[in-house]
């Protein structure tokens, strides 16, 4: 299987292009989309339009290394600074 189900973590990708349903409704995916994704999707309708969402092979594996992805402390401490700091131009407060 390809890297999985992307947590929390915005990436784009150079994956993209026109399919097409066969004469039984059927849709291939491109080899690059499943080496990347894996073989099983889920379906979602949206409002616009649907969606693919790739089913990973070992969901519990999948939600363990998710659960395992802590941010580095130092992130959640520039985190906790700007977010102070919006606050306090929100206020009306001058900003150091």
């Amino acid at each position: 299987m390809g890297e999985g189900i992307k947590h929390s973590h915005l990436f784009v990708s150079n994956i993209s292009g026109e399919v097409r349903t066969d004469e039984r409704g059927r849709v291939t995916i491109p080899k690059e989309a499943r080496d990347r994704y894996g073989e099983k999707f889920r379906l979602v309708g949206l409002d616009s339009g649907i969606k693919l969402v790739p089913v990973p092979d070992d969901p519990l594996e999948e939600l363990r290394a998710a659960a395992s992805d802590e941010p580095p402390e130092a992130a959640l401490d520039d985190l906790e600074d700007a977010a102070r700091n919006e606050a306090r131009e929100q206020a009306g407060e001058h900003v150091r």
